[in-house]
């Protein structure tokens, strides 16, 4: 398996530390090419290989780790998304829901990405409690995890899971989804809800 980041802001670098930490070696690229992130692999004593965005978007795992709507730009990087999957980190928070025909942003994504597998996750928290260690006297911190594939949701579990996170399902997209995915200018009610799960 194979694992990619698309964006190389602070949620992106955060979830490259706890690759990086587990010693997992993730693929990184942003649209300013692959010399930009020379820094961010030294950083990360190169468990953090940079990458261009086509480079990126071979891999079995991708990580969308950008502004929302960048990720028209990125859907157009790859001429099929079949078999792919990804994983939407993006927040839609101030975005019109008449912008998003009123369906919520990760359907969106999906949308723009036919034949990927979305998967909902890694979202909820600020990049500077992401990058924190997940495992605390209190538990794991919990990662939650909402698709419309089953397969997909349960691949990235698992890797929630390796990361040393706490995975929490909470079902398909337009369902228990929504409660991640910001509305508007209304952020959803598990956003930013920083929760740990005894083992």
């Amino acid at each position: 398996m194979t694992y990619a980041i698309i964006g190389s802001g602070n949620v992106g670098r955060a979830l490259a530390s706890q690759f990086a930490r587990n010693g997992i070696t993730i693929g990184m690229a942003n649209t300013r090419g692959a010399d930009s992130m020379a820094s961010v692999a030294k950083e990360y004593d190169n468990k953090v290989l940079p990458l261009t965005i086509q480079e990126a978007v071979k891999a079995d795992v991708i990580i969308l780790a950008v502004p929302f709507w960048a990720h028209r730009d990125i859907a157009r990087a790859v001429e099929t998304w079949q078999g792919k999957i990804v994983i939407d980190v993006t927040n839609a928070f101030g975005v019109p829901l008449s912008d998003l025909d009123n369906l919520p942003s990760s359907a969106v994504v999906a949308n723009a990405l036919p034949g990927a597998r979305l998967v909902k996750a890694f979202n909820h928290l600020p990049a500077g409690v992401l990058a924190q260690e997940p495992a605390s006297a209190g538990g794991r911190r919990v990662i939650f995890v909402s698709s419309d594939h089953e397969d997909a949701s349960t691949t990235v579990a698992s890797l929630v899971d390796k990361l040393g996170f706490a995975p929490v399902s909470l079902g398909k997209i337009a369902q228990g989804g929504q409660l991640v995915q910001a509305r508007d200018k209304r952020w959803a009610p598990l956003i930013f809800q920083d929760l740990f799960k005894r083992d």
